[in-house]
């Protein structure tokens, strides 16, 4: 069940900065999530 690592990806998980902004990305995804009333039962209007 061994796969080989492209260079590519490699890369990808070494780089900090790609790191941070994936980061970036979930985190705001959560955020309108949870802002947009997930799981309420209540409609503000």
């Amino acid at each position: 069940m061994t796969h080989r690592i492209t260079k590519y990806q490699r890369f990808k998980m070494k780089n900090p900065i790609l790191q941070f902004f994936k980061f970036l990305y979930l985190s705001i995804k959560i955020l309108f999530v949870v802002a947009g009333g997930h799981g309420g039962t209540r409609k503000a209007n």
